[in-house]
């Protein structure tokens, strides 16, 4: 395909309760290489340039076992799905113990199947990257320690929620310096020069699947956050940012691989600059949906060309469903803007639909809820007004032309 477009339209689709859906549908289990092709054309309306298929890596035994024995994680996933069931609790898509699709989404070739089948639609394939840690049943666990941020046997003793005995190893527990550890997931070592290159590695074989990667809280491999975090045990920074020098590896090799960086903190700015095509933003979700409209205007004056770089979203599966959160007329005048503002537009499964529900990503089934048919006719031609060549006033320039511009400078 074509290189990307300037600001790109993406569709998140949780790619288990997806699947599942599509299966319950056609009234048998369906992978990614036997979705039908009238479920391929609902989830890529006009105006729709990829899918993020998220979720499509091998989940971890060890994290389904940790998941189900947490009470506050049992708690949320009841409140989403009153029914569930120890076989409703796949695992964290973000506790990944291979870089394999999932079997049960059909392996290697179901997602070959699957970017085929987008591109025959002209519509490019999005998948995850998690940089900050692994499973705990990962290989390089046991292959290659020196990967992780270690302990010893004294810090197991005072701290058994910040660290885990892997064979003869202790590593630390996966963390952000804001919050406790992650139960289910091990550290990675930003700093080790074999782990930037482990990863450098990975992403390669990423690109030969998939035409762009969600790369899952980037700023937490940054030379500065990492050693705010990790302290003496990260050791000395390197001279160059682990970014820089796992994207320059990965783009020697896809030059076309388009980055995407779950960014926060006010960090987007530096992430881009280390290589990034788009980050998070982060603060006008937060300003849309809870502050006034100056705030929001006053966020629009930055910089178009860096404008163009940020990813602009209402919901995605980190956060609650706008439907649940905002008023109709107060959802409706939020989708408009983040449609029409330069930059990344990231839609979230259902939320054209105005489902309300918010799914834990632990779960591979969801409760069926009802569509507002009226919010999903608003939505897709939405879309269809912003694409190249919308009919809707002033969309002759299309996505990539002067509205986008005009739209944000005037604000």
């Amino acid at each position: 395909m074509s290189t990307w477009p300037p600001d790109p339209v993406i569709y998140e689709l949780d790619t288990a309760a997806w699947l599942r859906d599509v299966g319950d549908r056609a009234g048998k289990a369906v992978t990614l290489a036997t979705v039908p092709t009238a479920e391929w054309e609902l989830v890529t309306p006009e105006g729709v340039d990829a899918v993020w298929l998220m979720g499509v890596w091998e989940r971890s035994p060890a994290g389904v076992r940790i998941a189900i024995d947490a009470p506050e994680l049992v708690a949320s996933f009841r409140a989403a799905l009153p029914d569930v069931g120890d076989a409703d609790v796949i695992g964290s898509p973000y506790c990944i113990r291979r870089y394999e699709v999932d079997a049960r989404f059909g392996g290697r070739e179901g997602l070959a199947a699957a970017r085929t089948a987008l591109a025959r639609r002209g519509v490019r394939l999005v998948v995850d990257f998690v940089p900050n840690h692994v499973a705990p049943d990962h290989p390089w666990l046991a292959d290659h320690p020196e990967h992780f941020v270690r302990g010893d046997d004294g810090d197991l003793v005072r701290e058994p929620g910040s660290f885990l005995r892997v064979g003869e190893a202790v590593v630390a527990r996966g963390r952000d310096p804001y919050f406790p550890p992650w139960p289910d997931v091990a550290q990675l070592d930003a700093f080790a020069s074999g782990l930037r290159g482990a990863a450098a590695d990975t992403l390669i074989d990423i690109g030969h699947q998939a035409d762009g990667v969600r790369c899952d809280m980037a700023m937490l491999l940054l030379n500065d956050v990492f050693a705010r975090t990790w302290g003496e045990r990260a050791g000395a920074p390197p001279e160059r940012e682990y970014w820089t020098e796992v994207i320059g590896s990965v783009r020697a090799v896809h030059p076309d691989l388009l980055f995407v960086a779950e960014a926060y903190w006010d960090l987007e700015w530096e992430l881009l600059q280390l290589g990034f095509d788009h980050c998070y933003d982060k603060r006008l979700y937060d300003r849309l949906l809870h502050e006034a409209p100056a705030a929001v205007r006053g966020h629009l004056g930055a910089d178009v060309g860096y404008q163009r770089r940020m990813v602009r979203f209402l919901e995605n599966h980190d956060e609650p469903r706008v439907a649940a959160e905002l008023g109709p007329a107060q959802e409706r005048a939020a989708a408009v803007a983040i449609a029409t503002l330069p930059g990344a537009t990231l839609w979230h499964e259902g939320q054209f639909e105005g489902w309300r529900v918010h799914l834990p990503v632990f779960l591979g089934r969801r409760p069926t809820e009802p569509v507002d048919e009226e919010l999903r006719r608003f939505h897709l031609a939405l879309l269809a007004a912003v694409a190249p060549g919308g009919q809707g006033t002033g969309h002759c320039a299309g996505r990539a032309g002067g509205r986008r511009t005009r739209a944000a400078t005037s604000s």
